[in-house]
């Protein structure tokens, strides 16, 4: 075959350092768009964006040349740097080193798109650690609790 067809999509979650609620209700629309902005600078689409105060949560794709820790790198490096700049007084925001990636199917993609989009709801009766450790196990992905939160 003389080209490469590839369909990558992940449902990607990283957390604020130390997991501090440092996203407000009224920034985080701004820093979605922003997020996505920066996935389409490399070659990749942002198809739905979410979390909380302490987390996010993208639906992404990602071209096939580019490493998915690559791309996060500079999704983390970039949004950082604009939330500093746009945000002064949140000295302290940063991302925290890791992050959790799960792939999508496409018949999954609605369902994922809807889960993000309900955070809000999601959030009254479960912690951002409770709902990452469920990701894990559902996605029967080994770890050591010691280890996750840093």
């Amino acid at each position: 075959m003389p080209s490469s067809y590839t369909c990558l999509r992940y449902h990607v979650i990283f957390s604020t350092k130390n997991r501090l609620p440092l996203i407000g209700d009224a920034m985080r629309p701004r820093l979605h768009e922003y997020l996505g902005g920066i996935v389409r600078d490399n070659d990749g689409r942002l198809l739905a964006a979410g979390g909380a105060a302490d987390h996010v949560h993208l639906l992404l794709s990602s071209h096939a040349s580019r490493a998915l820790s690559d791309l996060l790198r500079e999704v983390k490096a970039g949004s950082s740097r604009w939330m500093h700049k746009t945000f002064p007084e949140l000295k302290e925001f940063a991302w925290q080193d890791g992050f959790g990636a799960f792939t999508v199917s496409q018949s999954s993609v609605e369902s994922v798109r809807r889960y993000i989009a309900e955070q809000a709801e999601h959030h009254r009766n479960i912690t951002f650690q409770e709902e990452f450790i469920e990701f894990l196990k559902r996605h029967d992905v080994t770890y050591d609790e010691r280890y996750i939160w840093g």
